[in-house]
C-alpha cells in the first residue's frame, strides 16, 4: 500500500474524530433541551458565542493578574461555568418560563429571537473583530505534535496534540451526564419530565426545576464549545455561530431526544465531511452530510436512536 495513502488517511481520521467530538458536545446542549422540553434551541450557536467571548475575557483578565496559565485556565473554566449557569438560569426565568404552556412554534420563535439578542449584545460589549485567546488552554502535556514517519512517504505526518483535549472533554462530560441522568434525583427526574410531563408532575416533580436545570446545563456545554472553538481557531468571533449550526444535522441524523445519537451523530457527521472534502473535493464538505442526512431520514424518520412517539386520539 502506498505509504502515502496511509498518512493521508491517519491524517483525515484523526481531524474527524476531532471535528465529531466538537459536534458529539455541542449536539449534546440541543439534546438535553429537547429531551426535556421538546423545543429545539435555535439560539445555542449565541449561546457558544457568549460563552467563547465570556471566556475569553476570564483568561483576559487572569492574564492581566499574571497568574500561571494553567492555573488560570481552571480558574477561567470554573468561572465560565458559573457564568453560564446563570445565564441559562436568567434565559430560562424570564423568556421561557412564561411560555410554559403554550405552543412550541411560539417557544421556538423566541428562541430564534433570543439567537439575536445574544448576538446584538455580544457585538456591543466586545465588537464584531475576531478576538484571539490571551493564551492557550490547552494543558501542557498535551501540547506539541505527535510525528508518524513511514518509509517511502514524501514527509512525515504531523498530528496537533490539542485536538485530543476536544475528545477528552467530550468523553469527561458524556460520562457524567449519564452518570447524573442515572444516578442523582434531578436526573432522574429529567427524565421522567421527557417521557411523559402530566406523570412527572403528578408525581411530585416540579417541570419548572426541571426546566430551569436543562438550560441551566445546556448553557453550560454551550460556553464551553464555544471557548474549545476559540481554542481551535485561535480567536472567539462571530463564525462562531455558524459552527452550532453543523450540528443539526447531527441531532437529526442520531435522534433528536438520544444523548448517544448525538455522540453517534456527531462523530458520523464529521468523518464524512473529512473523507469527501478529502478524497474527492473539498466542496463536498458541506454537502455530503445532508444527503446522508436524507437517507436515513427515509429509511429511520426519528433518527437512528430517537425514539418513535405515537399520539393516541
Amino acid at each position: 500500500m502506498d505509504p502515502n495513502e496511509v498518512l493521508k488517511f491517519l491524517r483525515l481520521t484523526y481531524t474527524g474524530l476531532s471535528d465529531g467530538a466538537l459536534l458529539a458536545l455541542i449536539a449534546l446542549g440541543l439534546v438535553l433541551v429537547f429531551k426535556s422540553t421538546d423545543v429545539i434551541n435555535f439560539a445555542h450557536g449565541e449561546f457558544m458565542l457568549l460563552g467563547g467571548f465570556v471566556g475569553y475575557q476570564l483568561l483576559t483578565i487572569t492574564a492581566g493578574w499574571g497568574i500561571d496559565p494553567t492555573l488560570g485556565t481552571i480558574i477561567s473554566v470554573a468561572a465560565l461555568v458559573v457564568a453560564m449557569v446563570i445565564v441559562g438560569t436568567l434565559v430560562e426565568r424570564l423568556v421561557l418560563r412564561p411560555l410554559i404552556g403554550e405552543q412550541i412554534i411560539s417557544v421556538i420563535m423566541v428562541t430564534i429571537g433570543l439567537s439575536s439578542i445574544i448576538d446584538a449584545i455580544v457585538g456591543l460589549a466586545w465588537g464584531t473583530i475576531p478576538q484571539p485567546l490571551p493564551y492557550s488552554i490547552v494543558p501542557e502535556a498535551l501540547a506539541g505534535r505527535w510525528q508518524i514517519e513511514m518509509e517511502g512517504a514524501r514527509r512525515p505526518l504531523n498530528l496537533p496534540q490539542e485536538a485530543m483535549l476536544t475528545i477528552l472533554v467530550v468523553v469527561i462530560l458524556v460520562v457524567l451526564l449519564m452518570l447524573f441522568f442515572k444516578r442523582s434525583k434531578y436526573g432522574i427526574a429529567m427524565r421522567a419530565t421527557a417521557d411523559d410531563q402530566q406523570a412527572a408532575m403528578s408525581m411530585g416533580i416540579s417541570i419548572r426545576v426541571v426546566f430551569g436545570l436543562t438550560w441551566s446545563m445546556t448553557a453550560v456545554l454551550a460556553g464551553l464549545a464555544g471557548l474549545l472553538i476559540g481554542e481551535l481557531t485561535n480567536a472567539v468571533g462571530g463564525d462562531i455561530p455558524v459552527v452550532g449550526l453543523r450540528a443539526f444535522p447531527v441531532i437529526i441524523l442520531g435522534g433528536l431526544d438520544s444523548i448517544a445519537g448525538a455522540i453517534v451523530g456527531g462523530f458520523s457527521i464529521a468523518m464524512l465531511e473529512t473523507y469527501a472534502s478529502g478524497y474527492v473535493h473539498p466542496s463536498l464538505k458541506n454537502v455530503v452530510p445532508y444527503v446522508a442526512l436524507l437517507i436515513i431520514l427515509m429509511i429511520k424518520p426519528y433518527g437512528l436512536f430517537g425514539q418513535k412517539r405515537i399520539e393516541r386520539v
